[in-house]
């Protein structure tokens, strides 16, 4: 079903069905039908959302809010260990360097925790394995959550010294 990449990461072969939307390194968008999926795909970070992602994940509910003929969208982890595990903090040093680069990484992360949480149609998260941090709210974000047993919820932003602004945290109250 998938092929392994030297970074372990997972193309998608072609599959029955399915049209492939966009294929990024780090996020699968496609759909069969009605149905649009959007699968985050860094299983060797355990799915850790990259600027690039929250960015894509944007663009790609946006491509099905125009799409008439999607009518739900589901969202996955790539790999069995994690749906996604927060930010993809190895990049912080890099991206969020001096006040503007954190404007700028935050404002493309709330932009699409926003356009999920307010997306026209119904979205469904399906967890397996870890659902932490800003994968909890993204779940948080959803319609529908279905989880397999054995999923880990959790907020660890407090141990590493980070903090949540309040539209990042709303789901949660």
């Amino acid at each position: 079903r998938h092929a392994r990449t030297s970074r372990t990461r997972y193309k998608r072969l072609p599959q029955p069905g399915w049209e492939l939307i966009v294929c990024m390194d780090s996020l699968i968008v496609e759909k069969k039908g009605a149905v649009g999926q959007i699968t985050f795909n860094d299983p060797a970070k355990l799915n850790a959302m990259s600027y690039d992602m929250w960015v894509g994940l944007s663009e790609a509910l946006a491509a099905f809010e125009g799409d008439d003929e999607v009518k739900v969208v589901l969202l996955t982890g790539a790999g069995d260990k994690a749906f996604v595990s927060g930010a993809n903090i190895s990049e912080f040093q890099k991206r969020r360097t001096g006040a503007d680069a954190v404007a700028e990484y935050e404002r493309a992360a709330e932009g699409a925790q926003d356009a999920l949480y307010h997306f026209c149609k119904p979205t469904i998260a399906r967890i397996r394995g870890y659902c932490i941090g800003g994968g909890l709210n993204l779940a948080l974000c959803c319609d529908v959550r279905i989880a397999c047993e054995g999923s880990t919820f959790f907020l660890p932003a407090g141990k590493v010294g980070l903090g949540y602004r309040f539209s990042a945290i709303r789901n949660l109250v």
